[in-house]
């Protein structure tokens, strides 16, 4: 990885709850998405803190305060077409993206298929059954898009 690369911090299923850990993966990072199930708008108020922020509802972003919330967004950062919807199962078979990122099953997944890289952070909030608590990485601008996810260690 040369210093070329975009970090772009990944997020997903807060469900209300920023962990400290969360917040100390993302630091320094270029851009952050957050791929829904928000939770409250503090969290976009900390995210947003931290580096610019585009974030899309899920399905219990259904408060007042999220109605400014898109259901799915279409980026271009670093020549690099990125969609970003909450539940996969939902994609449009229209979409014309090089990375796919979404959330809602909570559990972290990068996968390749056609040449688009698909991305699910995993969940950043509340502990879901045995699911771990994670964040994501994507490296966009020095070569194809990459992606790591990163499994938190809550204290």
């Amino acid at each position: 990885m040369t210093a070329a690369a975009l970090r772009i911090g990944l997020i997903s299923d807060t469900h209300g709850l920023l962990r400290p850990e969360a917040v100390a993966a993302l630091q320094g990072c270029a851009a952050i998405i957050h791929a829904g199930d928000v939770g409250k708008p503090e969290i976009l108020t900390a995210l947003g803190v931290l580096a610019p922020l585009h974030a899309i509802a899920g399905n219990i972003d259904n408060t007042p305060w999220a109605a400014q919330l898109p259901q799915t967004l279409d980026l271009l950062i670093a020549n690099v077409r990125i969609h970003v919807l909450h539940d996969l199962k939902t994609l449009a078979a229209d979409v014309a993206a090089d990375v796919i990122i979404s959330g809602h099953s909570h559990k972290p997944s990068i996968q390749a298929h056609d040449g688009v890289l698909y991305v699910n952070p995993g969940s950043a909030g509340p502990r879901r059954f045995s699911l771990p608590i994670s964040v994501g990485t994507l490296w966009l601008g020095d070569g194809p898009p990459r992606a790591q996810v990163q499994l938190l260690e809550i204290h």
